[in-house]
């Protein structure tokens, strides 16, 4: 009869020590470098979403701090019981 796996005391692959990946870059270069490994297939989806973001700022922005009709503050308040000085 064979040994099943958990008999024979083999370390698994997640068990065994893997070798340490370059999880921090620590200069331009070495971020550029890493790009690559983005599949081109999410390069059209990173550039929509970032169009999206942007849009939504702006968007904001926008509405904030040009519709004179937006009310930003409290009006009204006579009906509400005076502060203690």
């Amino acid at each position: 009869m064979y040994a099943t796996r958990a008999l024979r005391m083999t370390p698994t692959m997640r068990m065994m020590r893997l070798p340490r990946e370059d999880q921090s870059a620590h200069t331009v270069s070495q971020r550029l470098r890493k790009l690559r490994k983005i599949p081109a297939e999410l390069i059209p989806l990173g550039v929509v979403v970032a169009f999206a973001v942007f849009a939504a700022g702006y968007s904001s922005f926008r509405k904030f701090f040009v519709d004179h009709n937006l009310r930003l503050g409290r009006q009204n308040r006579k009906d509400e019981p005076a502060e203690h000085h």
